[in-house]
């Protein structure tokens, strides 16, 4: 069955696509959830009419994807997450953490229209795509870090009042030859 989509439809099309379907999901999920119209000969025509008085908006709207998609290019993440010690995470890396990360960094994308190609659920370096229009994506870099703080840190701290400690003794040392030598 031939349906005309009304909005994007992940892995079957985007908005104002003509595609084909298994009639079992236009009848029963597409068309009733208004997702999608049946593509009657009529229904071809005012959508093709549509769209050529739609072209103008079509075209800002990519120009626009394309401008993000700059402003966007060079950008590297790094996501922390709270990780096992054979380096495993919690749980995993999502679409959701990558889309808070590029709006902290300045960003508002999305979630939906980021895409992992496959799940992140240890530590390293991994890459997002972000489809911004049917035409535009862009490859976004990530890093998944541990969020726990560096166990190096703790044994400098142990050795610092050592060391503050040697020029205590020092001195107390020359305060009792002092009073001996007078």
């Amino acid at each position: 069955m031939k349906i005309i989509l009304k909005e994007d439809i992940t892995n079957l099309g985007y908005k104002d696509d003509v595609v084909e379907v298994k009639n079992g999901y236009g009848r029963n999920y597409l068309i009733p959830q208004g997702k999608a119209i049946l593509a009657t000969p009529s229904a071809l025509k005012v959508h093709a009419e549509n769209l050529r008085q739609r072209a103008h908006k079509l075209a800002k709207i990519k120009s626009d994807a394309e401008a993000i998609a700059a402003s966007m290019q060079g950008i590297s993440l790094t996501i922390p997450a709270k990780v096992s010690e054979s380096g495993t995470i919690y749980g995993s890396v999502s679409n959701i953490q990558i889309a808070e990360a590029l709006e902290a960094a300045g960003h508002k994308v999305d979630r939906k229209i980021i895409m992992l190609k496959e799940t992140v659920k240890h530590i390293g370096e991994y890459v997002a795509t972000v489809r911004l229009h049917k035409e535009v994506a862009i490859e976004i870099p990530f890093k998944v870090i541990s969020d726990a703080p560096v166990q190096e840190e703790a044994p400098a701290a142990e050795e610092a009042p050592a060391v503050e400690e040697a020029p205590v003794a020092e001195a107390s040392a020359q305060e009792e030859e002092t009073p001996a030598a007078e």
